[in-house]
């Protein structure tokens, strides 16, 4: 299954960046990662049997392994892309939710937009690493 961050605005050459590219190189399931300008922009196509996660201050606070069960759930499931979406400034729209298969959120405290992609490409890596048995996630 094909994991696929899609988030608005340039990430640069930053530390954040770095963080990014580290975490999904080490990731063995295929990977991509996409940007759009703050507004506009084409969102690139979605292979058939696509979810779509928003990371949304609404969203569900999941823990690493709940959040592991559930791609492995859809891995298992046929789905053949899982899309994040890092969206603006703004956020989602109550209509951009509806249509989400899940509103993902990194707790209640608001984060700068670039570590929060950083720290989404972190838990897909403590996901994929849950889901092979590494030994990277402690549970404790």
């Amino acid at each position: 299954m094909l994991l696929h961050i899609v988030a608005r605005g340039r990430i640069g050459r930053g530390p954040e960046a770095e963080l990014v590219d580290r975490y999904l190189k080490r990731i063995n399931w295929p990977t991509r990662h996409s940007e759009l300008p703050d507004t506009g922009g084409k969102m690139p196509d979605a292979a058939p049997q696509t979810k779509v996660v928003l990371l949304d201050e609404l969203g569900e606070p999941l823990g690493s392994k709940a959040f592991a069960e559930r791609l492995g759930r859809w891995r298992d499931d046929g789905v053949r892309e899982t899309r994040f979406l890092l969206g603006a400034a703004d956020g989602f729209d109550d209509a951009e939710r509806a249509r989400a298969d899940l509103l993902l959120s990194f707790g209640r405290a608001t984060w700068p937009h670039l570590l929060a992609r950083a720290m989404l490409a972190e838990q897909l890596f403590r996901a994929t690493s849950i889901l092979a048995g590494h030994p990277y996630h402690r549970e404790g």
